[in-house]
């Protein structure tokens, strides 16, 4: 299992993981948006590979604390933002509740951190709250995710945690299963 950049070859398959996780919500947005949100911010942004082949990808981008993209448009610009906004992360149903998730989310937490990030934000969608909830992530009550996002989503963020224990001292301890598929922030 690595975590590497988002590659051309990528995109089928993170359009048909998207399609997958999102479409029972009607929160699909097709190649045109998530590519521009990959390209908005091309360093926080990554696939998860198993076997050589994508099982996963998660999709940052840095965003003004208190507001997310819509989702019916494509990125136009890019902000200069101490918050990263993780909009979408997907793990392909074969690889769900193995800890796949968490291995992208760590990974996003230690770029964010290299890159000067000081919190994290998402759109917490499908009932998803309680899991980032248990991640800590709080829910913002002064901002309100609505236009294309369903009804019950959940603007939420957390400040970037420290440094964590470095892998080497992590190998012996198996990874926790996390409960996807859940539509994460999208």
């Amino acid at each position: 299992m690595r975590i590497r950049p988002i590659a051309e070859d990528d995109w089928e398959t993170i359009v048909a993981l998207e399609a997958d996780a999102y479409s029972g919500l009607g929160l699909c947005e097709g190649r045109t948006a998530l590519r521009s949100r990959a390209d908005a911010s091309p360093g926080t942004c990554f696939v998860l590979e198993v076997d050589g082949e994508p099982a996963g990808y998660l999709l940052a981008l840095p965003y003004p604390a208190g507001r997310y993209p819509d989702l019916e448009q494509p990125e136009e610009s890019s902000f200069s933002s101490r918050n990263l906004h993780l909009h979408d992360i997907v793990i392909a149903p074969a690889h769900r509740r193995l800890g796949r998730a968490s291995h992208l989310v760590a990974h996003l937490y230690r770029t964010a951190r290299s890159h000067g990030y000081e919190q994290i934000s998402l759109v917490a969608v499908g009932g998803s709250e309680p899991f980032w909830s248990a991640r800590g992530f709080t829910v913002d009550p002064s901002t309100v995710a609505c236009g294309t996002y369903q009804a019950g989503a959940v603007y939420m963020s957390r400040s970037i945690p420290a440094a964590e224990t470095p892998a080497s001292e992590q190998a012996a301890t198996p990874a926790p299963a996390v409960p996807f598929p859940l539509p994460e922030a999208s």
